[in-house]
């Protein structure tokens, strides 16, 4: 039944559909921003600032977008360069795409201007000016930088269209690294949107042809689609070393549960084990796909999450299974299987489906986080299903051939050792087993000790750890992981950037390198909207707007026209009226107001009166090269401000719908599933045969989550929602491995503490010791992968895996022979008088069939 519900759902995924919208996957779900866009589109509905401005200030639109820079840190702004820059301009402009009955360019797509021309980039104006000057021998044009003036007596702002800018006296540029131009496109239907979009795919193009005929300068493609683009690549750059991946563990899981014994090898279940996490995952996905769920990226941790689960499930049954007598019948030892493991198990389920759930809910304010919680919701709960009926079936059948004495392979009957005596070498070191008869009746060994893991840990491990002069230095080893863990703490820092979760060879990298190098001395263009009508004549309110921008490089006609007014005396006593109607003459006749009409809105009253109900500046600061650290504390102090300020005003960039309450969202689900992990320990400790299985569980957890956040820090991995989901995953496998160790060892009511570490170690220990060899294994494949988004993945699932299993055969086995619960050290002898002795009488059949009587007496 599972094989074929998974078969029936993932035929599904012939046609899944990939998630294209990359911010409403990685932008906080309510964030203020969002409003803040909201009121600022209903406000200015046309956005023409970009013909002054490198900006995108209300939306990022189409774009395209390219950073022109040398090898050898040329000046780019010399007659050569120049001449080049304007070529690549004249090829991009000449770029068509070719739709049935018309051929579009970028004149028909671009973002008009008042004049019904194309917005340009005032850098290219200034190029031309340039090379204008030089043709004519002119020595006194200069460019002044971050703001400069045109031919035509305007002022434009260049300060994110020249990088790595070295100046004279009074801001003139002597030279320039980097120039970076970018093109607006309309994408205001369906159509439009379609042209667009492939006419930024032949930019791209466009730019790396040019590149590759012009070796000595190195050029950076963006659009806006970029983002998107690559954040899928991750899924195609991972498909060869997720298979290589799968062939690992597949191959180390037949492995981990074979042995010599040809009888008694379990390599059928190893492969079986990894099949049902397999079908598990699939059917979840083909539900997922079903329901209208859409995949990305993010999905890649699913099988990881499951793969530790799943696999550690089946391996806790398998070893179950070796503890069981072999002349019981397979019921009975099935029975035994499933009474010793599957309470477990569904223990450690169900912390998961909370866990997990509770990262699925409405309180995750993340979406890519929510979708990848409830997606591993249903591939648990399938898997838990799976490990009940499919599993469960496939350990029936082994159990058969193994009682019939069969080969676990080829399934053929094992002859006598008499017999094999007779046949070659090869032939019985494959066929070698050891029967019951060739035991004697004094003797009670356990025929699956010659396993490796088990031999291991029986002979050797479990005596070295809790040998008394080892102790010391295992304390003494988790002092320097506490203080390592707390080191790496202390310096957790948040990671807001779209490009940790990015294919790493890719346009998006390459260009936020650039732009990082070259423009990081100024924060993206920052709108600031007055959306109230307030008294503009007012010399006071005046000086009230102006506080609030101090600081910052102000690059607005709106200020320039506050100071119009100065000159004109004009003061608090002008009535409205007259202010109004200079306003409006002022767009008609000042020069320097010509485009100043966008960013003032006004309303005709009834009596013919002319108000300003709204208006905006724009504002750029100065930064360092830690950008986003700075400018989302700016957005914090200005929102600040906005609260307290006399005049009603917002600031937006589009970049801060990303940053918008990122830390408090991206750290949600963790919250909410640490507290609600806490809180079913707690409650579940009333449940429990002890309470101290409960403590001694949270004291693990959070000793594996404080080492995996600090050493994650540590080795540069931020905290975002990739490492959160990782975190949330590593309380669930800390349980998944410690519950079963814990529980063994402080319901043992007799003996000394170390004896019940050992006997801990030697009953979950393979267990533990199997899935994580495989676990290990499936991770290496991952670090490969060109992905910032699979280096995330793969060093904080590396991290979870190495401090648990840390603590499960260092700390815990350690620290537990020396602290509660207490145990008796001697064993209590029972009476004889209330023995019970089972006497097993075994007939077989002419047909080979094996029939056990008990014969009980007391």
């Amino acid at each position: 039944a599972p094989v074929l519900i998974s078969i029936l759902l993932g035929a599904s995924f012939s046609r899944y559909q990939v998630e294209e919208n990359v911010e409403h996957l990685l932008a906080p779900t309510h964030s203020l921003a969002k409003i803040e866009r909201n009121l600022v589109d209903s406000l200015f509905p046309v956005n023409r600032s970009k013909h002054r401005l490198y900006s995108d200030l209300q939306t990022p639109g189409r774009y395209g977008r390219v950073i022109i820079t040398s090898f050898r840190k040329a000046n780019m702004l010399d007659q050569h360069h120049t001449d080049l820059i304007l070529k690549l301009h004249s090829a991009v402009t000449r770029i068509q795409v070719q739709r049935p009955g018309f051929n579009y360019t970028f004149a028909h797509i671009c973002i008009l201007n008042n004049d019904k021309t194309c917005i340009v980039d005032d850098i290219v104006h200034v190029l031309e000016e340039l090379k204008a000057a030089r043709s004519s021998n002119r020595t006194n044009f200069a460019i002044t930088y971050p703001i400069t003036h045109l031919k035509d007596g305007r002022e434009v702002y260049n300060g994110h269209q020249l990088g790595g800018v070295t100046v004279h006296s009074k801001d003139r540029v002597k030279s320039a690294e980097a120039i970076q131009l970018t093109y607006y496109l309309q994408a205001i239907n369906s159509l439009n949107d379609m042209v667009a979009e492939k006419w930024e795919s032949i930019f791209c193009d466009t730019v790396e042809l040019f590149q590759k005929s012009n070796r000595k300068v190195k050029m950076y493609p963006f659009t806006s689609s970029s983002l998107k683009e690559d954040f899928q690549k991750t899924s195609r750059v991972s498909k060869r070393y997720l298979i290589t991946s799968l062939v690992l563990v597949v191959t180390l899981a037949i492995l981990c549960c074979s042995m010599q014994d040809c009888v008694r090898s379990k390599p059928w279940l190893g492969l079986l084990g990894l099949l049902t996490v397999t079908l598990a995952t699939l059917t979840a996905a083909g539900i997922i796909n079903l329901t209208g769920g859409k995949y990305n990226s993010t999905f890649l941790g699913i099988p990881f999450v499951m793969l530790g689960h799943g696999l550690y499930g089946t391996f806790e049954m398998l070893s179950s299974w070796r503890k069981t007598r072999e002349d019981q019948h397979v019921k009975e030892r099935t029975a035994a299987v499933f009474a010793d493991s599957m309470l477990s198990f569904s223990l450690t389920t169900a912390m998961y489906l909370v866990t997990f759930g509770i990262g699925a809910s409405p309180f995750t304010n993340i979406e890519a986080a929510r979708i990848f919680c409830c997606n591993s919701c249903i591939a648990i709960f399938f898997n838990y299903l799976y490990v009940l009926s499919f599993y469960g079936s496939s350990l029936v059948f082994t159990g058969y051939i193994e009682n019939n004495y069969q080969h676990s392979i080829f399934c053929r009957k094992v002859p006598k050792p008499e017999v094999l005596q007779e046949k070659p070498a090869w032939y019985r070191f494959l066929l070698t087993a050891k029967f019951s008869e060739d035991t004697a009746d004094s003797e009670e060994t356990n025929t699956y000790e010659s396993h490796l893991l088990v031999w291991f840990l029986k002979r050797y491990y479990c005596d070295w750890i809790t040998n008394t002069y080892v102790k010391p230095f295992v304390v003494l080893f988790y002092l320097v992981y506490i203080s390592f863990a707390l080191m790496g703490y202390l310096q957790v820092s948040e990671g807001s950037d779209l490009s940790n979760i990015v294919a790493t060879a890719t346009r998006t990298i390459e260009y936020t390198t650039a732009q990082q190098k070259y423009f990081s001395n100024y924060s993206p263009v920052i709108g600031f909207y007055i959306y109230e009508s307030i008294e503009y004549w007012n010399t006071s309110v005046q000086e009230d707007v102006l506080e609030y921008t101090k600081g910052f490089v102000r690059i607005s006609w709106f200020e320039s026209y506050l100071n119009y007014l100065r000159k004109l005396n004009i003061s608090t006593g002008l009535p409205k009226k007259n202010f109004t109607d200079m306003l409006r003459n002022s767009f008609l006749k000042a020069p320097q107001f010509a485009h100043f009409s966008e960013d003032i809105i006004f309303s005709k009253k009834y009596n013919n009166e002319v108000d300003v109900v709204a208006s905006r500046m724009f504002l750029v600061a100065k930064t360092m090269e830690t950008k986003r650290e700075e400018l989302y504390d700016l957005l914090e102090t200005l929102r600040k401000l906005s609260l307290t300020s006399k005049v009603k005003f917002i600031v937006f960039n589009p970049s801060f719908v990303y940053m918008d309450r990122y830390a408090s969202s991206v750290g949600a689900p963790l919250q909410n599933s640490c507290i609600s992990a806490l809180f079913l320990l707690f409650f579940s400790a009333f449940l429990v045969a002890d309470s101290l299985i409960n403590v001694w569980l949270t004291l693990t957890v959070a000793s594996v989550e404080f080492g995996v956040i600090g050493f994650m820090t540590l080795w540069k991995v931020e905290l975002d929602c990739i490492s959160v989901l990782c975190l949330i995953y590593g309380i669930n496998y800390t349980i998944d491995n410690c519950a079963p160790l814990l529980s063994t060892f402080v319901l043992g009511k007799e003996f000394t503490r170390t004896k019940w570490v050992k006997n801990a170690l030697e009953v979950h220990g393979v267990a533990i010791l199997q899935s994580y060899l495989c676990y290990i294994v499936g991770l290496i494949p991952l670090a490969a992968v060109p992905s910032n988004l699979t280096r995330t993945l793969f060093r904080c699932l590396f991290l979870i895996a190495l401090v648990t299993f840390f603590h499960c055969f260092a700390i815990l086995p350690v620290i537990l022979t020396f602290l509660p619960p207490s145990k008796k050290k001697r064993k209590e002898k029972k009476n004889p008088e209330n023995r019970e002795e089972i006497e097993c009488v075994e007939m077989v059949d002419m047909d080979s069939t094996r029939v056990v009587d008990q014969i009980t007496t007391v």
